[in-house]
C-alpha cells in the first residue's frame, strides 16, 4: 500500500513538472504558426531576400533573422520555464498585420508590407505564450525590424544631407590639412584633373545601417547596462559620418594622384577598410566609457 502511494505521488509530481516545464516540444505550436506565417508572406519575403542580395545597403539583412533566431534559442530555458498564458490581443495583432499587409500591397508600399510580417510574428508569440514570453524575446523580436529596408522617402531625406556633409568635410580636410586645391559644388568635388561626385552609395547610409545593427549585437553580448547599450547605438551616427567623410577624403586624395584610384578595386577596398576602422572605433568608445564609469564609481 505504501509502495502504491509512493508511485502515485511520484506520478503526480512528474505530471506537475511536465506541465511547468513542457520541454522543447512546448515550442511546437510556435514552429507551426511561424511556418504558416512564412507561407502566407512568402511572396513578400522572397522579394525582401532578393533586395538583400542586390542592394549593398542591405547586405546585413541575411544575418538579422539568423542572429535573432540564435538569440531566441539561447533563451529557450527561460521561455520553457514560463507557464503559457495565451493572450487574445496577440491574435488581434496578427489580424492587424494581415490587414496592414493587404493595404500595403494594394498601395505598393514595401516597408509596411514587410513590417507586417514582424508584427504578425510578435502577435503569434503573444497569442500562443503570453506577455511574459514576449518580454523575454523582446530583443530578438525587435532585431527583426533591421532586416527591413527603410522607406524610400526617408532614405532620400537622409542620404542627400549625408552626401553634402561628407563633401564639405572632405573639402575642408583637403584644403586645410593636405593643401590640395579643390572646389566644391554641392556634392561634387572638382579637382585639378578630375571631377568627383559623392553619390548616394557614398553618402554613408550603408555604413550607418550596418554599424547600427552591429552595435546592437555587440552591446547585447558584451554590455549589461542598458543605458550604455543605448549610448553605443546612437554613437554609430557620428562614427559612421566621420568614417564616410574619411573615405571620401581618401578617395579624393587618391584621385588627385591618379584618377584610376577613385574607382574599381581600390575604391571598394577602401570602403571595407574604413568600415572596419569604424567598428574598431565603436569598440574603443565602449571600452573608454566603461572604464570611465568604473573609475567614477570606484570612489576615492
Amino acid at each position: 500500500m505504501a509502495l502504491e502511494c509512493y508511485h502515485s505521488t511520484a506520478l503526480i509530481d512528474t505530471m506537475s513538472t511536465a506541465e511547468k516545464h513542457p520541454g522543447v516540444s512546448g515550442l511546437t505550436p510556435l514552429f507551426w504558426f511561424g511556418a504558416l506565417l512564412i507561407v502566407c508572406y512568402a511572396p513578400i519575403l522572397q522579394r525582401l531576400v532578393q533586395q538583400w542580395n542586390s542592394d549593398e545597403d542591405m547586405g546585413h539583412g541575411f544575418f538579422v533573422p539568423v542572429l535573432a533566431a540564435w538569440i531566441a534559442w539561447q533563451k529557450r530555458d527561460a521561455i520553457l520555464a514560463v507557464v503559457p498564458k495565451p493572450n487574445w490581443w496577440g491574435l488581434a495583432l496578427v489580424v492587424f498585420g494581415a490587414v496592414q499587409c493587404y493595404l500595403a500591397t494594394l498601395g505598393a508600399e514595401l516597408f509596411l508590407a514587410r513590417t507586417a510580417f514582424v508584427f504578425s510574428l510578435i502577435g503569434a508569440v503573444l497569442f500562443l505564450f503570453g506577455t511574459e514570453t514576449v518580454r523575454i524575446l523582446k530583443f530578438p523580436l525587435f532585431l527583426l525590424f533591421f532586416m527591413v529596408p527603410i522607406p524610400a522617402i526617408i532614405y532620400n531625406q537622409i542620404t542627400f544631407p549625408l552626401q553634402l556633409l561628407a563633401s564639405r568635410v572632405a573639402t575642408s580636410a583637403m584644403i586645410n590639412i593636405f593643401d590640395i586645391p579643390v572646389l566644391r559644388d554641392g556634392n561634387v568635388l572638382e579637382l585639378a584633373n578630375q571631377k568627383l561626385s559623392v553619390v548616394e552609395a557614398c553618402s554613408g547610409i550603408r555604413s550607418l545601417l550596418s554599424l547600427s545593427f552591429l552595435s546592437l549585437i555587440y552591446g547585447y553580448f558584451f554590455e549589461k547596462k542598458n543605458w550604455l547599450r543605448v549610448t553605443l547605438f546612437f554613437s554609430t551616427v557620428p562614427i559612421a559620418i566621420l568614417a564616410n567623410a574619411t573615405r571620401v577624403t581618401l578617395t579624393a586624395i587618391l584621385a588627385n594622384i591618379n584618377p584610376a584610384y577613385a574607382e574599381g578595386l581600390i575604391h571598394s577596398a577602401s570602403g571595407w577598410v574604413i568600415f572596419m576602422i569604424a567598428l574598431v572605433i565603436l569598440v574603443g568608445f565602449h571600452q573608454t566609457v566603461e572604464r570611465s564609469y568604473r573609475i567614477i564609481h570606484a570612489g576615492p
